[in-house]
């Protein structure tokens, strides 16, 4: 027997709209699955878990272990050094080593993958993320992870 008493004036209330002995009305509506959040984004989420496991052991108190050899999982780990930077803001040289030196001692390495990936640009010697998301080529997406497409766009707009 159902003790709660807003669940069981739903009930009622579909079987006056179907006619349903309170039985069949209480299972129909156990049976139904909650409405969806409509923020609720299944390939935004499958690519968040994607990013945690291919990230998620490499890095110990927020600094890389190692960098992997692997490209799409070097990607990965790319896109969470790239978030400890504010987009639009201009740095200097020193302020990216300083930046990427809190995260892995070989700084010029991953300075030099953020510029080659398009998530830093380099002119005159000072460096800002890039203003939009970058067009890849096929052979590139085969190296990024879908994680790139969801959280980027949104990173660089300031979100």
């Amino acid at each position: 027997m159902t003790k709660d008493s807003d669940f069981k004036q739903v009930v009622r209330a579909r079987m006056a709209e179907t006619g349903e002995g309170y039985a069949a009305a209480r299972a129909a509506l156990e049976a139904t699955p909650p409405p969806r959040d409509p923020a609720y984004d299944p390939a935004y989420e499958a690519a968040r878990a994607e990013q945690e496991r291919l990230v998620g052991r490499l890095f110990t108190a927020g600094r890389i272990e190692r960098v992997p050899a692997r490209r799409k999982v070097r990607v990965a780990v790319l896109l969470e050094v790239l978030a400890r930077f504010e987009p639009g803001r201009d740095y200097s040289e020193p302020e990216v080593n300083e930046v990427l030196l809190a995260v892995h001692e070989d700084f010029a390495y991953l300075r030099r993958e953020l510029v080659n990936y398009h998530y830093l640009q380099r002119e005159s010697g000072r460096y800002r993320t890039v203003d939009a998301a970058p067009v890849r080529s096929v052979v590139e997406q085969q190296e990024i992870p879908a994680w790139e497409a969801h959280w980027l766009p949104g990173f660089l707009a300031g979100r």
